[in-house]
This record gives structure tokens, C-alpha cells and sequence, in this order.
């Protein structure tokens, strides 16, 4: 086989390869991404052995430490009357507190929602969001 037509097999097995590669990386990324889910929405997809993302309001008087384990409620943002206990040990955000949205990775153990290690996140409410005071004003 002559050199040049060597050099063209080799790029092509090369070129090849890489798209596999490639291909097979994207097809991962996307097909571990997971959506953050509600209280509502958690309770109608979870399976044991499985983490989700769980997103929503704290509830009040939910919060309860006991040892390493923080105990509280998540409810739908919307309002809604469904909640979700979970049991969290790690690193609690400084803004976390009762009425704070959060997000945190979840997996059903047995009948309780167990928080991942170090998994909770806090979104920190929006100064531009329009208050009920400022709405009554404008209108």
C-alpha cells in the first residue's frame, strides 16, 4: 500500500472515531440531564433507587433539626396542598429558612425522601419581582 493512500485510511479510522466519541458524549449529557421537579410532580414519577431534583417552598414550621439531620417540608411554588418531607444532612445555604425556594437532589428510601449529601441550594428571591404593596399602588 502506498503512503498516501495509507495517510487517507488512517485520517478517515481517525475522523471516524471521533464522531463515535463525540456523538456517544452528547448522547450522555442529555440523557442523564433531569429536570427539577415539584412536590406534585415528584409524587407521580418517583421509583426507589432513583435521585431527582426537588424544587419548591419550604413550609412553615417544618424545620426541624435533629443531630446532623435537617428535617422540613417542601410544598409546590404554586401554592399547592402537596408536600414532601425530606431528611437532609450537609451543608445547610445561610439564606435557607421557612417561605425560601430551594432546590435539592432527592431519592426515596423506604417510605422518606432523604436530601443528598451537601445538595441543597437556596435561590435567593428576585429584587425585581413586583410586591403586592408596589401592585396595589400602580393599579
Amino acid at each position: 500500500m502506498n503512503p498516501a493512500r495509507k495517510r487517507t485510511v488512517r485520517l478517515v479510522v481517525a475522523l471516524s472515531a471521533a464522531v463515535v466519541l463525540a456523538s456517544a458524549l452528547i448522547y450522555t449529557s442529555f440523557s442523564a440531564a433531569s429536570p427539577a421537579l415539584s412536590p406534585s410532580e415528584l409524587l407521580h414519577q418517583v421509583r426507589p433507587g432513583r435521585s431527582y431534583l426537588l424544587t419548591g417552598t419550604v413550609v412553615t414550621h417544618s424545620v426541624v433539626r435533629s443531630g446532623d439531620v435537617l428535617n422540613f417540608s417542601i410544598a409546590d411554588r404554586a401554592g399547592g396542598a402537596t408536600t414532601v418531607p425530606v431528611a437532609y444532612t450537609g451543608t445547610v445555604p445561610d439564606p435557607f429558612r421557612e417561605g425560601r425556594e430551594v432546590i435539592v437532589s432527592v431519592e426515596k428510601r423506604g417510605g422518606q425522601y432523604v436530601g443528598e449529601r451537601n445538595s441543597l441550594i437556596t435561590k435567593c428571591p428576585s429584587k425585581y419581582k413586583e410586591t403586592p404593596s408596589s401592585a396595589k399602588q400602580s393599579s
